[in-house]
């Protein structure tokens, strides 16, 4: 992997090299049957579905993603399963809501669970199948011991554990408020000695080693644009199939464009935003030079933007929820808002999925475990219940038949975390709870319950601003509809293999190399297995380690 560039340039003697490859491996359509594709997912972080130009043509041009819609399908009508990183990302690689797998919030710094390990990740489940696995980027899903990505079935992480504000560095780049750069204290001031986890500066993982801690974040795209890289054209080598998770630290912020220089802060956003559009398309033209009719590249966000870090944050789009925001708040990320779940969405399969088509079916994130099991012919585990669907038949131009119903957890703004309050029924959108999370100029919207709920038609009022008249027809018919799917939901959950996630928070389990820094400051690579020996070539007492061990 070293030595890989960063700008993924191909040259025309490989180029000539992968043409004949491909001629020969993939000569017919019988042949081709038999080759497992690869996966690539693209996961950008707290991205607007009206941050792709294709979606909402006034936001800034996206010209790689805009591409890959022309050669592919993008979906107008695509969510995530929760409006926060890690109860996101769990949906995403085990198929299930947070009440079924356990996890309804963020994970800490100080973390000692994860997702619970009972649950089977997408990667595990690929990787039994003779898939290479690799994780590049935000992790989030636990960090500490067994819970890091590296025994959840990923053969290789590069990555930072958790969001990148998560920690202090020394290039903070741009939030609101303001960041502190990382503390250059003498290493006499003992971080553990503190116990102040929540300072730990960002660590930067390779599997279990750090390389970096704190981690520059402004080389992190140059970085991940490397080992993405090296991994595509490892795996022609391997001839085994691969299955690329890339967890885009772009468009959460603290936004940190390399190279940036303008004194106009509105353009942070904007020159973040391209260079997240430029590395998905060195990602694509790589695997587009060496696996590019059996290569499945699928990206989507984890979440809506988050509006009260003001010009630093996306676009909704039209799905602005002037019911809420008229009554104070955001209606993004952290609700159950359209604007908190909507996410942008493209999938890009050159030999499977037809070119420059839009579907207006009713998906989500939940699809993508049961869908990329379905297409690699992989039997789901039959222990469990999964929310998500096979969609194969409608990336493959067969079908506009998505979900009836999709269910939003409360993610924050109102509520308590993971509960189901929040119903969408084909064209109709049910709000048991409303909320608003905190707005950019600072308030935040009331919690307000709602008996019996407030009712939209997405299709007539897709900004959510007048519900439903509650003494109409329609309004009871949809009302009660939506009621017994949601006692059927509820009960299912009842009745199901579900997991609890541990949120215990202890100072041990934040990821530190140098225990003796203020910040876990250190330099060069340290493996978190051999952090016993390290503490006793430093002379740390036997108290003091186990302390620390636990």
């Amino acid at each position: 992997m070293k030595g890989c560039s960063a700008a993924l340039v191909v040259s025309s003697a490989l180029l000539t090299s992968v043409l004949y490859y491909h001629s020969d491996l993939l000569a017919g359509e019988k042949r081709n049957s038999l080759i497992k594709p690869n996966f690539i997912i693209i996961l950008a972080d707290d991205i607007g579905w009206g941050d792709v130009h294709q979606n909402w043509p006034s936001t800034v041009k996206t010209p790689n993603l805009d591409k890959m819609a022309e050669d592919g399908m993008r979906f107008l009508d695509f969510h995530a399963a929760a409006s926060t990183c890690s109860p996101s990302r769990a949906s995403l690689l085990t198929g299930r809501l947070g009440l079924r797998n356990g996890v309804t919030r963020n994970f800490a710094v100080g973390s000692i669970g994860g997702l619970p390990l009972n649950e089977t990740t997408l990667a595990e489940e690929l990787k039994k199948e003779g898939y290479y696995t690799a994780i590049i980027g935000k992790w989030h899903l636990g960090h500490h011991d067994q819970y890091h990505p590296g025994n959840r079935g990923f053969d290789y992480y590069y990555g930072i554990p958790y969001s990148n504000d998560m920690g202090c560095t020394d290039n903070p780049g741009y939030d609101i408020p303001e960041i502190p750069p990382c503390p250059k204290d003498s290493e006499t001031q003992c971080f553990k000695c503190k116990n102040i986890s929540a300072n730990v500066a960002l660590p930067l993982f390779e599997n279990f080693d750090i390389k970096q801690q704190p981690v520059n974040l402004s080389m992190l795209t140059h970085l991940y644009a490397e080992r993405i890289s090296g991994i595509i054209q490892d795996a022609r080598k391997s001839g085994k199939p691969f299955f690329l998770y890339v967890a885009l630290a772009h468009m959460h912020v603290p936004l940190t464009p390399h190279g940036f220089e303008s004194e106009n802060s509105t353009d942070v956003f904007k020159t973040s935003l391209r260079e997240m559009d430029s590395l998905i398309g060195q990602i694509r033209r790589i695997s587009d030079a060496i696996h590019k009719e059996n290569t499945f590249i699928w990206f989507t966000g984890d979440n809506g933007p988050w509006a009260e870090k003001c010009e630093f944050s996306g676009s909704v789009g039209p799905f602005v929820g002037s019911w809420q925001t008229q009554r104070g708040g955001s209606s993004a990320k952290r609700t159950t808002w359209e604007g908190g779940h909507r996410v942008p969405a493209i999938a890009y399969w050159p030999s499977r999925i037809p070119a420059n088509v839009t579907t207006a079916a009713l998906l989500s994130m939940l699809d993508i475990f049961p869908t990329l099991l379905s297409i690699s012919h992989i039997s789901l585990p039959k222990d469990r219940h999964y929310d998500g669907l096979d969609i194969s038949q409608v990336l493959f131009g067969h079908s506009q038949s998505g979900h009836q119903v999709l269910f939003h957890p409360n993610s924050g703004a109102a509520g308590k975390f993971g509960d189901l309050q929040t119903v969408r029924l084909e064209k109709y959108k049910a709000f048991y709870i409303t909320g608003g999370a905190q707005a950019c100029r600072g308030d935040i919207g009331p919690e307000k319950l709602h008996n019996p709920p407030l009712i939209f038609d997405l299709s007539q009022d897709p900004a959510e601003s007048a519900p439903l008249d509650q003494t109409t027809a329609e309004y009871w018919r949809v009302a009660e509809r939506i009621a017994a799917k949601t006692k059927t939901m509820l009960r299912s959950i009842a009745n199901d293999n579900t997991s609890q996630a541990d949120y215990t928070i202890k100072a041990s389990a934040a990821p530190c190399c140098n225990e003796h820094h203020v910040v876990c400051r250190c330099w060069g690579t340290f493996n978190t297995i051999q952090l016993r020996d390290k503490f006793r070539d430093m002379q740390v007492d036997e108290p003091m380690m186990s302390w620390i061990m636990d």
